[in-house]
C-alpha cells in the first residue's frame, strides 16, 4: 500500500483513539477492528541448547533468551526461566524465589538450604521444590554445589503479578531424595507399558497438587528415560519444554528437522507446538529431566498432545548416528561454552 493512497481496508487502520475524551480514563481507550486486531506478530520461541557453566563460573547463571523473545525480563521460554547456580566449597548464596514455585535438581556436590522453618540437606541427584519466599540461603559443602532450577518468573512478570505470600501459597517445600527417586524408577521399570504410554517416566507431584498431578499449579516435572538403541517417538504439545540432560551417550533430540546432539548437563529448549523426538544410539540408558508449563495448558484444556509417529514405526526405526546438518544446537552449544556465564550465545 502506498502511503499517499486513502485507506480502504480496515486492516490497514492504525489504533484509533477517542475523538473528544472528557476524562483521563476515556483518553486511555484504544480501538481496533477484526481486520487489524489479530495480526500481532511475536517472535518464535527459539529452539536452543544452553551449555552448562564452566567450572570457574560461580553464582546465578541465567539461560536467558529474552532478546530473541522480545520481552523485557529474563526468560528461557515465554513463561519459564531456567538457571544454573554454582556455589564454591564452604560458601553460601542468598536466594529469593520470585516465582509461584521453582524446581531444583542437584547436579553435583551438596549442602544445606536455610531460611525456612524446616531445614533441608541436599546431595547429588536430589530434586526439591521451593515455594515463593525471600531469604533462602544455599550453603555448599566441602565439594561445592552445582544446581539447576526452573521457575515461572516470566509468567508473573508478564502480567505484573507478585508471588503469593506464604499464607496463600498453593505449594509447600518438597524434597525428593535421590535414593527414593531410584526406588520409584525401579518400580515403574518392573511394570509393563502400553502403546498409549510415552515411554517410562517418573512424574513428580506433592500432597497439595496430587489431584492435578502437577508440581506447581502451572508447571509439570517429569524424569524421562530412554533405553539403549531406542527412541521416544515423535510427538508435539502446546506447552514449551525445558530439558536437562542428566545421563546419556550417543544421544540426540530432533526438534523439527534439526538434529541436536546431547551434552552432559546441557539445557535444551523445545518450542511450544514443535514436533520433537529423543534418540539413544548408545549402550546405556538415558535420563533427562523435563519441566513444562503444562499445568497451565491442562487447566486451560489446550495441551494438544499428540503422537506424530505410530508405535510400530518407533520400534522399527534405526537410531544410529546421522550426518550432522547445519543447525542451532551444536553452534549454540559451542558459543555458550565459550561465554562468560556458560549460558547464551
Amino acid at each position: 500500500m502506498k502511503t499517499n493512497e486513502p485507506l480502504t481496508d480496515m486492516a490497514d487502520l492504525p489504533a484509533q483513539r477517542p475523538t473528544a475524551p472528557a476524562t483521563a480514563a476515556q483518553a486511555r481507550a484504544r480501538y481496533f477492528n477484526s481486520g487489524n486486531a489479530f495480526n500481532v506478530k511475536l517472535p518464535d520461541v527459539p529452539a536452543r541448547l544452553f551449555a552448562p557453566p564452566r567450572a570457574d563460573a560461580f553464582g546465578v547463571l541465567d539461560c536467558d533468551q529474552s532478546d530473541a523473545l522480545g520481552c523485557g525480563f529474563a526468560a528461557t521460554t515465554p513463561l519459564m526461566l531456567a538457571r544454573y547456580l554454582r556455589i564454591a566449597p564452604g560458601e553460601a548464596l542468598p536466594l529469593d524465589v520470585r516465582a509461584t514455585g521453582s524446581v531444583w535438581y542437584v547436579i553435583s556436590g551438596g549442602g544445606e538450604l536455610g531460611g525456612m522453618a524446616e531445614g533441608l540437606a541436599f546431595g547429588a541427584g536430589d530434586v526439591f521444590l521451593l515455594p515463593a519466599a525471600r531469604g533462602y540461603r544455599l550453603s555448599a559443602g566441602a565439594a561445592g554445589a552445582l544446581l539447576w532450577t526452573v521457575g515461572n518468573e516470566p509468567q508473573l512478570a508478564f502480567d505484573g503479578s507478585q508471588p503469593p505470600v506464604a499464607s496463600s501459597a498453593l505449594i509447600d517445600a518438597v524434597h525428593y531424595p535421590a535414593d527414593e527417586i531410584e526406588r520409584q524408577f525401579a518400580l515403574i521399570f518392573s511394570m509393563a507399558t502400553s502403546d498409549a504410554t510415552s515411554g517410562r517416566a517418573l512424574i513428580f507431584s506433592s500432597d497439595r497438587q496430587e489431584a492435578a498431578r502437577n508440581l506447581t499449579p502451572t508447571l509439570t516435572l517429569s524424569f524421562n528415560t530412554l533405553e539403549p538403541h531406542t527412541h521416544q517417538r515423535s510427538h508435539r504439545h502446546n506447552s514449551a519444554a525445558v530439558t536437562l540432560v542428566v545421563q546419556g551417550e550417543a544421544c540426540h533430540s530432533m526438534v523439527g528437522a534439526v538434529r541436536c546432539p546431547w551434552e552432559p548437563w546441557a539445557t535444551l529448549v523445545t518450542p511450544p507446538g514443535a514436533p520433537h523426538s529423543h534418540h539413544n544410539a548408545g549402550m546405556k540408558g538415558a535420563r533427562f529431566l523435563i519441566v513444562q508449563d503444562g499445568g497451565l495448558h491442562y487447566h486451560a484444556r489446550t495441551m494438544g498432545f499428540e503422537f506424530l509417529e505410530a508405535a510400530a514405526q518407533a520400534v522399527a526405526a534405526r537410531t544410529g548416528p546421522e550426518d550432522q546438518p547445519a543447525g542451532w544446537c551444536r553452534e549454540e552449544s559451542t558459543k555458550a561454552s565459550e561465554g562468560e556465564s556458560g549460558c547464551g550465545p
